[in-house]
């Protein structure tokens, strides 16, 4: 199918019977009220959860869809989205109240593409990270709203330079050809990030999320990892230097899936900038420390992407029907994402699952592991991959697999217990680097200020 095509398809498989939604900017109050909505509207398929509170007092809450809600159920994979990370870009937020109602509505209405996704998903939406920093945006309301005027938390930090810098360890590790992946946090770590991104980390410690995006504005693009650059001598505003991941080109067309079932992204000339494909590697835009999606992929097993996705930050209420109309397949189009490359249970030889074990993709250095029951997730784009699983006290396994274009391939790896080896063997084995030793080699620079994401 040509790819101009796809997202026409699939918005009509939408259009019949797209519930009637209000467009107006929710304040905390009415958030709350939204979400609750929503929930007793579907009671038997979501659930509403507080990861924690912002510095103010206000709840992070969480809106899931499930077939089980509150529950993990072995091989469905679990998936996030994030909005209003910095309090004044409101489009995000906004969007992901539309989202919760539509696909409660939907689901009700017997949309089979909708009650498929949430029967086979664990879907958590975060409409908002920074409610104390939208409220201060809030108040100045659309028409006069300054370019920073909420965008930082109450304390007056943006939460998307706060997260822990793994990429400065995971560029050192590279050099003496270590990991990239489950970088351990400093132990001081907890001091030194504002409540909302405690909260935000200790959620996806929690939580085996395998895809995620989280939503901004000032821009249209879908942005993808690395955004920090490992070249830091560097100090003007903006600068190219494309910086990829080993999941590189995975990246890109997870960001292409979402550019091209929007109504514009794809176009790439949008407020002022160019990007082919309506697409851009974080650093090859301009290069970004400490930001959550950096954080999500080598620190989790989680693939995060962020979307731009207006050029006005706080957009008025009439425009909120249009721009929820070009989002809406974007936003569907990018959960099923999630449904892709390989999955499966590792478990010992009484079938018992083994939690932590380790699954290497021969040719990408980078690795996930396997959730508490003993099942992974491993994003893939299709083709023939040799696979292996591994854990402490177990017999490693290797496999080759094929993975389609369509639903991930199930790839299931039993664990044999290993014989007794010598100390120093096991001394040198293992899948995590020394976090103390890393932490002497490695002194943490500035970051930069002024961005948008």
């Amino acid at each position: 199918m040509a790819r101009w095509l796809r997202p026409l398809v699939g918005a009509l498989l939408l259009l019949e019977g797209a519930a009637a939604l209000s467009f107006l900017h929710h304040r905390y109050e009415e958030l709350v009220q939204a979400l609750f909505r929503v929930q007793s509207q579907c009671p038997y398929v979501t659930r509403i959860y507080s990861i924690g509170r912002s510095v103010e007092g206000r709840h992070l809450y969480v809106l899931e869809f499930s077939d089980y809600p509150g529950i993990h159920e072995p091989l469905e994979p679990e998936f996030k989205y994030v909005g209003n990370m910095h309090g004044n870009e409101v489009l995000g937020r906004e969007l992901l109240l539309q989202l919760s109602e539509f696909l409660c509505e939907e689901y009700r209405r017997g949309n089979e593409r909708i009650t498929r996704l949430i029967h086979d998903t664990r879907i958590h939406i975060m409409p908002s990270m920074n409610p104390d920093g939208y409220e201060v945006a809030a108040k100045q309301g659309p028409d006069s709203n300054g370019y920073l005027t909420g965008r930082n938390n109450a304390n007056g930090v943006d939460l998307n330079r706060n997260f822990p810098d793994l990429n400065t360890l995971m560029y050192y590790s590279r050099e003496i050809s270590g990991p990239n992946h489950h970088i351990p946090l400093p132990d001081n770590w907890k001091s030194q990030v504002e409540p909302e991104t405690l909260a935000v980390i200790q959620w996806i410690s929690s939580y085996n999320f395998v895809l995620s995006a989280n939503l901004h504005g000032g821009a249209v693009v879908a942005n993808y990892p690395y955004d920090k650059s490992q070249d830091q001598r560097f100090r003007s505003h903006r600068r190219t230097v494309n910086t990829p991941t080993p999941d590189d080109k995975l990246f890109q067309k997870l960001a292409k899936t979402y550019s091209y079932a929007h109504s514009w992204m794809h176009r790439g000339w949008n407020c002022g900038d160019y990007f082919a494909d309506g697409i851009t590697n974080g650093a090859s835009w301009y290069s970004l420390s400490k930001g959550m999606q950096d954080f999500n992929y080598l620190y989790t097993n989680c693939f995060e992407i962020t979307l731009e996705l207006s050029c006005n930050k706080f957009p008025p209420e009439e425009d909120l029907e249009r721009q929820w109309m070009a989002n809406r397949e974007a936003l569907v189009a990018f959960i099923e994402e999630v449904h892709q490359g390989i999955k499966g249970m590792v478990s010992d030889e009484n079938n018992n699952g083994i939690a932590g074990a380790v699954i290497s993709v021969q040719g990408i250095s980078h690795d996930i592991t396997s959730g508490d029951m003993g099942d992974y997730f491993r994003l893939l784009l299709p083709g023939t991959y040799t696979v292996t699983a591994s854990a402490e006290g177990y017999q490693p396994l290797t496999v080759t697999t094929t993975v389609g274009p369509a639903a991930p391939s199930l790839v299931h790896f039993q664990l044999k217990q290993e014989v007794a080896r010598k100390p120093a063997e096991r001394k040198a084995s293992g899948t995590r680097m020394n976090n103390k030793a890393l932490q002497k080699k490695v002194v943490p620079r500035a970051t930069r200020r002024g961005t948008q994401r």
